[in-house]
């Protein structure tokens, strides 16, 4: 039997569910005491306000995306780690939607997060490039450094803008195979240059994230 979650990792857990069910705006501190049938002193004693637990929870979603959006060490890259980059990005995504949902809004009202963010998105951007150029070097995708360069600017433009595109498309209340479409979106990006001998591989790996009938890569 596993031992029972901290009044501290309740709270954690429980905002996380919120703020994913009903957007981080319309959830404040007194809601998610309700929700966990405790006074909103006792919440207070362990965060001092939304934006701390906003602030723990994004500390949560930046572990897991570094510890999947890495090169792999000693070895080539090879397909079977593409499918591990977009399933585990596609987790991560799926776990944290509330802040690709409304980031701007969780920027703006907190400075110390935006920095921290900046400095994500420029190690995601890093990091991502570096994985690219490891399937160039692979021979999986066929592309020059500029192109890398904007492919990985493309992919993490896709990505962290998917929820919120879902959302003003009216899909509010998306579900995890409106999310697996925007992991596909980020594959199609990469059509255009893929070696021969894997197209088949990737044309696969692309319809097992469309709820719609699988494409051809040509």
């Amino acid at each position: 039997m596993s031992p029972k979650p901290s009044t501290r990792e309740r709270i954690l857990q429980a905002s996380l569910e919120l703020f994913n069910a009903q957007g981080e705006r319309s959830v404040t501190t007194n809601h998610i005491a309700a929700h966990l049938e405790i006074s909103p002193g006792n919440l207070y004693y362990y965060f001092r306000n939304k934006q701390a637990i906003i602030a723990e929870l994004f500390d949560r979603y930046e572990v897991a995306v570094d510890g999947f959006l890495q090169v792999p060490e000693g070895r080539a890259v090879t397909m079977d780690d593409k499918t591990v980059y977009l399933e585990s990005l596609l987790s991560a995504m799926w776990d944290y939607r509330f802040l690709h949902r409304d980031l701007e809004h969780l920027l703006g009202g907190d400075e110390a997060l935006a920095g921290r963010y900046r400095l994500f998105s420029a190690r995601c951007l890093k990091n991502a490039q570096a994985i690219y150029q490891g399937f160039v070097d692979a021979g999986i995708l066929r592309m020059g450094a500029k192109e890398i360069e904007a492919l990985t600017l493309n992919a993490w433009i896709v990505a962290t803008s998917w929820v919120r595109f879902l959302g003003t498309n009216g899909e509010r209340d998306f579900d995890l195979v409106a999310l697996r479409q925007g992991v596909y979106q980020l594959l199609a990006l990469e059509f255009g240059y893929l070696a021969d001998d894997v197209k088949g591989q990737v044309t696969m790996l692309a319809g097992s994230f469309l709820a719609r009938p699988q494409v051809t890569v040509n």
